[in-house]
């Protein structure tokens, strides 16, 4: 589908050659920092609030910081469109915090309350709950609908990046 952005996930998660740096928004401050790949184990902190870059949880996304998250992180992005109301979408929760922990670095995950945030169920033209989509470079890659376990969700992650 995205023919520009092949993804060797293997090296990514090896931290083998791919030393380049990466572009990661602070989940905290919102300020782009750079950080080679290499150094993605080591805990890395943003250069302006000291706090965690990665910090093994879900993001939470307005439409106030959505564009920055979707255009200015160098790493693929997963979202999780959900609202307060709906069963499926609390049961996944912990699935989707627990895939982050197994994700991050490498994957930044967030999470969007579309009833809350309307404009931007609307901008991705959600209709259904849970639905997640991978964003790469800033363009949908992939998306899902339905509920999943934390081991789905991985396994499709790692699916979506692997294909070219």
């Amino acid at each position: 589908m995205l023919s520009a952005y092949s993804w060797d996930w293997s090296a990514i998660l090896e931290d083998g050659e791919m030393n380049d740096a990466k572009h990661v928004v602070c989940p905290h401050c919102g300020v782009v920092n750079r950080i080679p790949v290499s150094r993605f184990a080591d805990n890395p902190q943003c250069g302006k609030c000291t706090q965690p870059l990665f910090t093994g949880q879900p993001v939470e996304l307005t439409e106030s910081n959505f564009k920055k998250h979707l255009t200015r992180n160098n790493i693929p992005l997963l979202v999780d469109f959900w609202a307060p109301w709906c069963g499926p979408c609390k049961m996944m929760a912990p699935a989707f915090v627990q895939a982050a922990a197994q994700l991050e670095p490498h994957v930044r995950l967030a999470k969007v309350d579309t009833e809350s945030q309307q404009n931007l169920g609307t901008q991705f033209g959600i209709r259904s709950i849970p639905t997640m989509i991978i964003f790469i470079g800033g363009i949908e890659k992939s998306r899902q609908s339905g509920a999943m376990d934390s081991t789905t969700i991985i396994s499709w992650v790692r699916s979506q990046l692997t294909e070219t």
